[in-house]
């Protein structure tokens, strides 16, 4: 009789039919009817934006040598208290702000040799690196997919409000957005300076709603856009949107992902985590993750204490690379509502197993949209190719191709 253990390991050594699994995912794209997308640093960088590692490297270089000094005594710390090697932007920015709290920005108060003014401007000067350096790759990146995205995903009609979320402080999607002529909110209101809204992200709109075929963009890591604005003797600090600039004129207000429950208490970013925790617990919903590491450790809890929570709750994620999935081996056995795909595995129903391609029995002519024969690996990981996947089998390539080329 065969032990439980052997009959797990058994199941984990069988592959699964990379043509059977995308028939089931071309059968989820015709008929579910709430379908939503978490998009992660990987798409950007697959139109040229840096990953953070590179921004890391090119925004430390834009600093003066003081600010270098700074930064490097930063990084010093950070690997001495945590064993990193590989120190991001994000994490230096959370040590600053961490500092900036507990001097309350004084010149006279220090943490680790560090005042509190000298924190303020350093915050303020890496944060305008990072919005040269992402501005400088943004006005060479080529839109034209992300529009075709953005046709095809605007152009169904579902009944549900569509969603995208997305941890990018670029503006990419927004360019893309706005040369389609496609209405989307983010949570701003007002013309002349808009403002940041908690309110307009709390209710959940019909879709017959003045703007319920709007497409929502939650930046739950802010923006290059926002700025927030100091208050006066008759107006409260707030957050607002600016339109296109080539400098920050206030502090930037971006999210750094390690930060999770300090920041992560204040507007707006409280509002973007509440609107996705509740969205993912509302009922039936696919939720696509594309581009994004699971490196947010506030992130993951949200996502998945809602697939416990809302078994209804189908999260597919495409990743770039097998390291990927090796890192989120632990968190998708143990949930059998996620399927985790990359080049050579998949995990689903809660057991890793590795890619085949067998047409033996079911032959499918549009393999090569997901699969490369030569090197034998999945490549929807890749989100260049999971929208040319999309559109391709969405039965309205042509009136998307119109659409973007129309416009």
């Amino acid at each position: 009789m065969k032990t439980l253990a052997l009959f797990k390991e058994e199941m984990r050594m069988e592959k699964v039919n990379v043509i059977h699994h995308m028939n089931e995912f071309r059968n989820i794209l015709s008929y579910a009817t709430n379908i939503s997308f978490f998009f992660g640093a990987g798409t950007s960088c697959a139109f040229g934006l840096p990953n953070i590692m590179t921004l890391t490297s090119e925004c430390k270089n834009r600093l003066s040598t003081s600010e270098q000094t700074l930064f490097g005594k930063i990084e010093n710390s950070i690997e001495n208290l945590e064993g990193k090697k590989a120190i991001s932007i994000e994490d230096v920015l959370n040590y600053i702000r961490q500092i900036r709290d507990i001097t309350q920005g004084r010149a006279d108060y220090a943490f680790d040799g560090i005042t509190g003014k000298q924190a303020a401007e350093l915050d303020k000067k890496i944060c305008e690196a990072v919005f040269n350096v992402i501005r400088e790759k943004e006005e060479l990146a080529d839109i034209s997919e992300i529009r075709r995205f953005i046709a095809w995903f605007d152009s169904a009609n579902r009944g549900f409000v569509k969603e995208i979320y997305t941890t990018n402080y670029d503006m990419l999607l927004e360019m893309a957005l706005e040369a389609n002529y496609t209405p989307y909110f983010d949570g701003f209101t007002g013309s002349y300076e808009p403002f940041f809204s908690p309110e307009s992200i709390e209710t959940f709109s019909a879709e017959e709603d003045f703007t319920g075929r709007w497409i929502r963009l939650w930046k739950i890591h802010g923006s290059l856009n926002w700025m927030k604005k100091n208050g006066t003797s008759t107006s409260a600090e707030r957050i607002v949107r600016i339109g296109k600039i080539d400098t920050p004129i206030n502090e930037l207000m971006i999210y750094p992902s390690k930060e999770k429950y300090n920041l992560s208490r204040k507007e707006p970013f409280i509002a973007y985590f509440d609107r996705m925790k509740r969205y993912l617990q509302r009922g039936e919903l696919v939720f696509i993750c594309s581009g994004y590491s699971f490196s947010d450790q506030h992130i993951n809890d949200i996502i998945f204490n809602a697939m416990r929570q809302n078994k209804r709750l189908y999260v597919m994620v495409f990743c770039f690379s097998d390291d990927q999935l090796n890192e989120m081996s632990s968190y998708a056995t143990a949930h059998r509502n996620l399927c985790v795909m990359s080049p050579k595995k998949i995990i689903a129903n809660g057991i890793e197993k590795e890619w085949e391609y067998d047409d033996s029995t079911d032959a499918d002519a549009g393999y090569r949209l997901y699969w490369n024969q030569a090197k034998e690996e999945f490549i929807l990981g890749d989100f260049r190719k999971l929208i040319e996947f999309l559109i391709e089998n969405s039965g309205r390539k042509s009136m998307i191709e119109e659409i973007v080329n129309a416009k």
